[in-house]
Order: C-alpha cells, then sequence, then structure tokens
C-alpha cells in the first residue's frame, strides 16, 4: 500500500514538480496516517523513514520564487484548459499551441516562454511526454517571438552623479541611515535586491583596504557555494559605502541577524529581514526625493548602474563581473554598450 502511494504521487508529478502540493500534502498525510496505525511492521522501513525527506529536498532544488512562477504559470494553463474543455494534463499538443497564440495577445514573450517552461516540468516529472518540444509548438513560438520581439525593457539605471544626487537628500540617522547603507551597499557591490536582503551581520568583514561581504547564495549560486565581493572606501567619505554601512551596523548594535531590517512608524528597527520588494520601494522614494524619474527605476537600477557606470569608465569586462558576478557576458554586455556608447565612438572622430 505504501509503495502504491509512493509511487502515485512520484508518477503524477506532485511530490517533485511543486506545482500541486496541496496533494502532495494529502498523499504524505496518508503515508504518516498509516504509519501511526500500528502498521509500521507492515511498512518497508527503507520507504517510510526517508520520505519526508526526499519530498524536502526535491523542493528545494529550485528556489522558492521559481516554484511560486512554476504555480502560477501552471494554475494559468490548467484553468485556461478547464475553460476550453481540454485536458491540461497530459496536455496535446494542439492545446499548448492554442493557448500560447491565445497568449500572444496580451503577454510578453519571456511570459510566455516560463508559462512553456512550467508545462514541460508538470509533464516530466508526472511522466508524460512533454508537448512542448513538438515542431508545432516551436513553430508557433517562432513566429510570436518575431512578431512581438524579444527585446527586454530594462530598468533605468542609478548611475554614479544620481546617486550622489540621492545620497544627498538622505538624513543620516533612523530609517535614512538605513537606507543610505542600503543604496551605497547595492551599487557598490552591484548586488541583486535579494542578495541585499540575504546578507547577515555575519557576512561582512571590515578590514584596512574596505569591507569584504560573504555572499552565501544567489541566483546564479543556488547550491550555495558562496563568494566574496570586495568593497572599497570611497573617496567621498559621503558617499563611502564601507563607512555608510558601518554606521549602520553600530547602530544596530548587534552582532547577529539580519544586516537590513524593517523601521516602524515608531523608528523601532524590527528583528527581522527587509524583503526584496522594499529594496524597490527606498530606491524608489529617494529618486522621486531627487528628482529622478522614479517610474523607470528600481531595485535592479543600483546593480544596472554599477556595471553601467563602471564601462562608461572604461573599467575591463572580467573586473565588471568580478563584482557583479555575471556569469553571462552577453548579458553584463548590454550595460557595456549603454554605458560606452560614446568611448571610442566612430562617428564622434569623423570631424562633423
Amino acid at each position: 500500500m505504501l509503495q502504491k502511494l509512493a509511487d502515485q504521487s512520484i508518477n503524477r508529478g506532485i511530490v517533485l514538480s511543486g506545482i500541486d502540493l496541496g496533494l502532495a500534502d494529502q498523499i504524505r498525510g496518508q503515508i504518516e496516517g498509516y504509519i501511526a496505525s500500528g502498521h509500521m511492521k507492515e511498512c518497508n522501513t527503507q520507504i517510510c523513514v526517508p520520505w519526508a525527506r526526499v519530498r524536502e529536498y526535491a523542493l528545494k532544488a529550485k528556489a522558492e520564487s521559481t516554484q511560486r512562477a512554476y504555480a502560477s504559470d501552471w494554475a494559468d494553463f490548467a484553468g485556461w484548459c478547464q475553460g476550453q474543455g481540454r485536458t491540461a494534463l497530459p496536455a496535446e499538443v494542439e492545446t499548448v499551441a492554442l493557448y500560447v497564440t491565445a497568449l500572444a495577445g496580451e503577454r510578453k514573450v519571456a511570459t510566455i516562454q516560463r508559462r512553456i517552461a512550467a508545462i514541460s516540468q508538470a509533464h516530466q516529472f508526472a511522466r508524460h511526454e512533454s508537448p512542448t518540444g513538438h515542431v508545432v509548438v516551436r513553430t508557433v513560438m517562432a513566429g510570436i517571438r518575431r512578431a512581438k520581439g524579444t527585446a527586454q525593457v530594462g530598468k533605468r539605471p542609478i548611475l554614479t552623479e544620481d546617486l550622489r544626487a540621492l545620497i544627498a537628500q538622505i538624513p543620516e540617522e533612523g530609517a535614512g541611515q538605513r537606507d543610505r547603507a542600503l543604496l551605497l551597499l547595492g551599487f557598490a557591490g552591484g548586488f541583486r535586491r535579494s542578495e541585499l536582503v540575504g546578507l547577515n551581520l555575519a557576512d561582512l568583514n571590515f578590514t584596512r583596504d574596505g569591507l569584504v561581504v560573504t555572499l552565501r547564495r544567489s541566483k546564479t549560486d543556488q547550491e550555495g557555494q558562496g563568494r566574496e565581493v570586495g568593497i572599497p572606501y570611497g573617496s567621498n567619505p559621503a558617499t563611502c559605502p564601507v563607512r555608510a554601512v558601518r554606521a549602520w551596523v553600530e547602530a544596530l548594535g548587534e552582532e547577529g541577524g539580519p544586516l537590513f531590517r524593517p523601521i516602524n512608524r515608531h523608528g523601532q528597527v524590527l528583528n527581522r529581514r527587509l524583503t526584496d520588494k522594499s529594496v524597490a520601494l527606498v530606491v524608489k522614494r529617494w529618486a522621486a526625493v531627487a528628482g529622478i524619474e522614479s517610474g523607470g527605476v528600481a531595485g535592479h537600477s543600483l546593480r544596472a548602474g554599477l556595471a553601467t557606470s563602471a564601462a562608461a569608465a572604461g573599467v575591463p569586462e572580467r573586473a565588471i563581473m568580478a563584482q557583479t558576478g555575471h556569469r553571462s557576458l552577453t548579458t553584463l554586455r548590454k550595460y557595456i554598450r549603454s554605458g560606452s556608447l560614446f568611448l571610442e565612438n566612430a562617428a564622434a572622430r569623423v570631424g562633423l
């Protein structure tokens, strides 16, 4: 019986895909109830004992944000199928082709491609052949990409001069002290929002040369190999990231816990981690105060700003990649092209 339940959960792709965790919990409940009922003697302990761990490790194979995205994408596809009287799992090639065509009218290409990935994952874990790789689906997607284009609209980078303008508006105490440290560290380290809010006090090491930040995990390091990022002292004390972070750490007066934390309306620092969305709100808030159009900026503007500013200053690609942790030169060069448009510009040397 236990083996049958285990096979059922795997065959349907429930435990490993993360798409229908409610049913996974229901099946696990049946297994746990079976064990608790005194039938342990009938149970193969090699299956019973590690089963919870199988589920736990399987779910850790992908980041929580990816699991949420896949769950949302699968729910959308399943809901569409239900409304059209079609089967979602296993889905026919025609069903997927019609679905992506319906999405093309209102969704971006990147969103459609992510939906296809979720559909593919669900079928693979359920041990069904995925219809997403069929030539019909691939041809329809090629047509959608050509019709809609694949260029992504990036966030406006916060450049060095922009950052100076922001910092000049921020007070040096309370929430302002935290925001100064967050903005300056985010820019100097080229950090992602998730990396910034994931930092703990224990990840900081102040040295004679500056600040060494240890990233335990990141978007491109899901297995937690970690890397160290050097943050040098700034030439201007008002915009020095090392001094700003040290001032915030001293204000916290603690040795452990999250580095960046929420502050309530009474000015009290809460003992929990700031969310990644809060980083975007901080950037937008101070950009607006500094007179910078806040509609095009977000948390990613700090990371994009460092890469763009460094490229404009003639910093080599390898040095920029070492700081930002970019693994793709293609992605990095989007910033470099923007930052170096007028460096060694051909039109600037022809005497116009």
